[in-house]
């Protein structure tokens, strides 16, 4: 597909948003990054973009900003396993890919690539679940998990209704620039501050930040309407995830093996003390912890053949990851202060 007049991108200052328009300035793109009201915009510092402040949720505002847009790449969305009111992740993750495809729609916009989540995907007992599997989680889908299989399924009605639009759905994303840190972000982080007293059952999907947004331009190039592609590269235990980071970070890695319901437990419990008591996003929650030992491990078979993904080894990617936490992690929260 040959790139047409200006591409608009949502959720801009985020961890694969910012990696997205890096992306397409590599490309000579006209990049306008569409930022939401108060976001931290440390990701876009010196990037030559134009910047439009405009609530997702606002018809009027995002018809403007996609004036003249050829493409549309949608990734505004809150990626959190917790929030004070989980109504919010609804109003963003949901409404706001509502509002936004309607006024793509009036704008024209002739494609949209759409990003949605694994988690958007069901999960299968043994192997790995791919664009086929069902979503099945409904006994234990957070918030989060919930508005991202419902912005999807808002995503396709679109498709069917003539919206050029391509879904993206992202393995669990690693390294540099994650300055929320988003709930991935935050098990490096975390390890490296030793606050990880062990590990449970279970495991996730990865993949580099910057590989999932290499996947995003591949699907605008390439992806068919109506498609959603699985962006992920290596399928890993929680046991191996944290030796490879305390090892690569060389910090001690945690000895404890614990048993899942000991895990779950103690996830429930700090949910509850979030809830009813602190007011602050705990480290884990019960049915994220629930979601995890379940093995979501996936196929990235789709992407790499009609796509074209390639992937970079794990280590590599951890190594960025450590590197940004211990540098730039730290200044981009000093400037938010």
């Amino acid at each position: 597909m040959a790139h047409d007049g200006r591409v608009c991108v949502t959720g801009a200052t985020g961890f694969i948003g910012s990696a997205v328009v890096r992306k397409l300035l590599g490309q000579k793109r006209d990049v306008r990054c569409i930022v939401e009201p108060g976001a931290n915009t440390h990701n876009l510092e010196g990037l030559p973009v134009e910047r439009v402040t405009c609530d997702v949720n606002d018809i009027g505002g995002m018809r403007r900003a996609l004036e003249d847009a050829g493409t549309l790449f949608h990734l505004a969305a809150i990626y959190k396993t917790w929030a004070p009111r989980a109504e919010l992740l609804y109003r963003v993750n949901v409404e706001g890919t509502v509002t936004t495809l309607l006024a793509a729609q009036k704008a024209r916009v002739k494609r949209v690539v759409h990003t949605s989540s694994i988690a958007a995907v069901g999960l299968v007992e043994k192997g790995l679940a791919d664009e086929d599997t069902a979503f099945d989680l409904f006994d234990i889908a957070t918030p989060y998990i919930l508005s991202k299989w419902q912005s999807e399924r808002v995503a396709k009605r679109f498709a069917e209704s003539g919206l050029d639009v391509v879904i993206v759905n992202p393995a669990f994303p690693f390294g540099p620039g994650d300055v929320a840190p988003t709930p991935t972000g935050a098990i490096v982080l975390s390890l490296l501050e030793r606050k990880v007293p062990g590990y449970g059952p279970g495991g996730i999907c990865t993949i580099d930040v910057d590989d999932c947004a290499e996947g995003h331009l591949l699907a605008e190039a390439h992806g068919r309407a109506g498609e959603r592609y699985i962006l992920g590269s290596d399928n890993v235990t929680l046991k191996e995830l944290f030796e490879r980071v305390t090892r690569i970070a060389k910090v001690p890695m945690p000895w404890l093996r614990l048993p899942g319901s000991m895990v779950a437990g103690v996830a429930l419990g700090m949910e509850l003390w979030a809830d009813r008591v602190s007011g602050k996003e705990p480290t884990a929650t019960y049915r994220s912890m629930l979601y995890t030992q379940r093995s979501a491990f996936f196929s990235n078979a789709k992407a790499k053949r009609e796509l074209g993904i390639r992937t970079r080894p794990l280590d590599e990617t951890i190594e960025r990851a450590v590197d940004w936490f211990r540098g730039d992690f730290r200044a981009a929260n000093r400037a938010r202060a």
